[in-house]
């Protein structure tokens, strides 16, 4: 075996030598192998790639490979073909460059006028952010009341990162960490020229200003300034944060661990994600909020998504905002995953929310939500990435009602939903019928 390892090696190499670059960037690649790094060593050998590292911690079967050749193409020559097959090579894909779901123009909330403070388990917030639509549609105060839960465990958030310093989620944020750097901490404000992880220095005022978020702009605010950019660099700063937030106002008492996939222009490899998703599940994570979705499928993707789930973590994924039917990934990976549709505050889909049973399992709120914002204040958005964090939430909240949580227990319990329509499978969160389904199933 080690002979002709090495004759089709040398065979490969020859193969190569004649291939030109794509580009002078190198191309990256995530490899699934089942036989360890050396393995993997052995086939970059060949294959002209260089190993980054593993994206699965210590489990070593999935790894991240750069090369200067345009290594799938090649791939397609069957002395490769072969030399993977001996390898254990199981996949080779591109390290697809995603972007977050565009966010679709709504007009403003209401919501965003009430300022007055509160005290929200704990910590002081704005009342048009507790007492708002979504959260009356769904029953949430119901819920929480009527069974004492507020949520317990671990909720991972993969997004854009987080403002640690916003006063509403410090007292249960965890560290994180930043995939886009390679370094812990999830920090959105790293992304923003001039400032700190803790965000813009203040120049004295202490108003901050709320926001409406609409497609292609975001505002970049700290406690004196509310600076709206169009597009470019910022187009999804704050995204992160608000999907903590909202995971915060389902379940408040719950730990929140954010985990930086993507940048604050709303990019991010794939490789990422699923380092973010074997990260949480090697973590102690309980729950995990994916507020974005893929138009094809990744066998790495899947593989990662399998690994929580044996883990005993539970998945939920936004539908898209695509008003489509067609499958998109992570959210049509049931049963190991539920995706989320949007619905308006009249109990309709969402005009911009995907639908259908192969992506949405339930649906939840999704149009003008109100929720945490950087710089200490709250903004206003639409789309399936805010719906999808309210259930997020209500797993938490199932949890601190009665343990042994499951991806297909909490599915059955959240399916005991409000009917709608058939496009929106079971129908629209209802957070105390969720709650008092898994109490009673015991």
């Amino acid at each position: 075996m080690k002979r002709i390892l090495l004759v089709l090696a040398a065979m490969a190499a020859f193969l190569l030598s004649g291939s030109q670059p794509v580009s002078a960037a190198n191309q990256r690649y995530i490899v699934r192998t089942s036989g360890g790094l050396s393995n993997v060593l052995r086939f970059c050998g060949s294959a002209n790639c260089q190993v980054q590292g593993a994206l699965d911690g210590v489990i070593g079967h999935t790894y991240l490979v750069t090369s200067s050749n345009n290594l799938l193409a090649e791939l397609l020559n069957p002395v490769l073909n072969l030399l993977e097959s001996l390898l254990g090579i199981e996949s080779v894909e591109p390290d697809t460059l995603l972007s977050i779901p565009v966010v679709p123009q709504q007009s403003g909330a209401s919501a965003l006028s009430d300022t007055a403070p509160v005290i929200y388990y704990g910590t002081l917030v704005w009342h048009g952010y507790v007492a708002q639509q979504a959260a009356q549609i769904i029953n949430l105060q119901g819920a929480q009341l009527s069974f004492q839960v507020s949520g317990i465990g671990i909720v991972a958030d993969i997004d854009t990162g987080v403002d640690p310093t916003h006063p509403a989620l410090m007292p249960v944020l965890l560290p994180g960490y930043d995939f886009t750097r390679n370094q812990p901490g999830a920090s959105e404000w790293l992304d923003v020229s001039g400032a700190t992880s803790s965000g813009i220095p203040s120049t004295g005022s202490q108003d901050a200003q709320p926001v409406v978020v609409q497609q292609s702009t975001a505002a970049v605010l700290d406690q004196s300034t509310a600076a709206v950019l169009d597009g470019g660099p910022y187009s999804d700063f704050g995204h992160g944060t608000m999907t903590a937030g909202l995971i915060h106002l389902a379940a408040p008492t719950a730990k929140i661990l954010p985990l930086k996939a993507f940048s604050a222009n709303g990019t991010g490899y794939l490789s990422n994600i699923i380092a973010a998703l074997y990260y949480a599940a090697q973590n102690n994570a309980n729950v995990v909020n994916m507020s974005f979705d893929l138009t094809t499928s990744s066998t790495a993707l899947s593989a990662a998504i399998s690994y929580a789930n044996q883990s005993g973590v539970v998945l939920v994924a936004s539908a898209g905002n695509g008003s489509t039917s067609a499958r998109v990934y992570p959210a049509s990976l049931s049963p190991n995953v539920m995706g989320i549709a949007s619905t308006s505050d009249s109990d309709v889909l969402s005009s911009f929310s995907n639908y259908g049973n192969a992506d949405v399992w339930i649906a939840a709120p999704g149009e003008n939500v109100m929720s945490t914002y950087p710089g200490g204040t709250y903004a206003s958005s639409s789309g399936t990435s805010f719906s999808c964090p309210l259930v997020t939430g209500s797993v938490a909240l199932l949890m601190d009602a009665r343990s042994g949580v499951t991806q297909s227990n909490a599915a059955a319990s959240l399916a005991h939903a409000q009917p709608l329509t058939a496009s929106v499978n079971h129908g629209r969160l209802d957070v105390y019928q969720a709650v008092l389904s898994w109490l009673s199933s015991q």
